[in-house]
């Protein structure tokens, strides 16, 4: 194979790049300067119950809505705004325009009075305490949307409590682990997680966000903010961008005992695939997750891989599983255009098709 010989650089074209990369700098400080402080959420919502700082919200869209309650769990690390981010970034404005009736769980900012909070209370106090409001006001049991994390603690909540739970989604959730493409569990495999907690406890977001980062180092450190300076003149270009940063660096802390439980029996001890969960002294049997299950994973997710997700097919007790998978990553999945267009519609088929089981 030939070589290529060595690069050739014209120092008249470095020059005008220079030039170029200044200028467009100098006309984004203009735009920034005009750039008000940007909001999230597309859509109003309303409180209808409270557990301390976890609230639960009832979207109100401008379309009638019907059918059961369709309530959304979002992970404890990040924010849920993200599934309503903006107008024409909104998982739940989707799922309203179709006649939904969508709920979310916002779990609020734990502080030092919140370590000692454990799985069992978000599982069996929080989400319990939240569906047990939607099912004395509807009169039935709910369809269940969890993402990622709340993916996980929805699985735990379907299979403690399946009379409650009428259809279970599941989106970018990690079931298996310990995969080997995981690199996020091969860290967290090596984690003395009770000196971690011990010695802090609650664990710090910006602990947290920099593991998130350091997986993809280049991408989410430099790539992305010189790539900012391609659409600086752009304002619409830069609120979103602006948006999308204030929702990675708005994170909650963790509730120590939660994160160490999560850790040690998910992320260590993989339960889910080795059937040692338990939750509250209760042990979690997938088998009895005997309700329809939609499985929606991501295909470029480097945060939970394919094959985390699918796990699930082999574990759950259900005669009707579903796999859907979306050409995007973890956060394309909620805020790509693609997904505007499919991820609401799949969801809403896939549930129109039991609305009468």
């Amino acid at each position: 194979m030939g070589s290529l010989g060595p690069l050739q650089f014209n120092p008249l074209d470095l020059a005008q790049e220079a030039w170029n990369f200044q200028k467009r700098l100098a006309d984004g400080t203009r735009v920034l300067g005009q750039v008000e402080d940007v909001e999230y959420g597309a859509t109003a919502r309303e409180e209808v119950w409270r557990d301390g700082k976890t609230v639960l919200y009832r979207f109100v869209g401008d379309r009638p809505v019907s059918g059961p309650p369709l309530l959304i769990v979002y992970a404890l690390v990040n924010r849920p705004y993200m599934v309503d981010l903006q107008h024409d970034r909104s998982l739940v404005k989707g799922l309203l325009a179709l006649g939904l009736d969508v709920y979310v769980v916002d779990w609020g900012y734990p502080d030092r009075s919140d370590r000692y909070l454990t799985l069992d209370d978000y599982i069996n106090r929080y989400i319990d305490g939240a569906i047990d409001h939607l099912v004395e006001a509807s009169g039935g049991p709910v369809n269940l949307l969890g993402v990622c994390q709340g993916g996980s603690f929805s699985l735990c909540y379907a299979a403690l409590h399946p009379d409650k739970v009428r259809n279970l989604v599941t989106m970018v959730t990690p079931v298996d682990f310990q995969t080997p493409d995981n690199m996020l569990s091969g860290w967290v495999r090596e984690l003395d997680v009770d000196l971690l907690v011990d010695a802090m406890g609650n664990i710090p977001a910006d602990l947290m966000n920099a593991s998130y980062l350091m997986l993809k180092p280049f991408r989410l450190n430099l790539q992305k903010y010189v790539g900012l300076v391609d659409t600086l003149d752009n304002p619409k270009a830069v609120e979103d961008f602006l948006r999308m940063e204030k929702w990675i660096f708005d994170s909650p802390d963790q509730a120590g005992e939660a994160f160490r439980d999560f850790i040690k029996q998910f992320y260590q001890g993989n339960a889910f695939v080795q059937g040692t969960a338990s939750i509250g002294g209760q042990k979690v049997d997938l088998g009895f997750v005997d309700m329809p299950v939609l499985n929606i994973y991501a295909e470029q997710d480097h945060l939970v891989p394919p094959d985390a997700s699918r796990a699930l097919a082999g574990l759950v007790g259900s005669d009707d599983y579903t796999e859907l998978g979306f050409k995007g990553g973890h956060i394309g999945i909620y805020v790509s255009s693609r997904a505007q267009r499919e991820v609401p519609a799949a969801i809403h088929r896939w549930l129109a098709a039991r609305q009468g089981d």
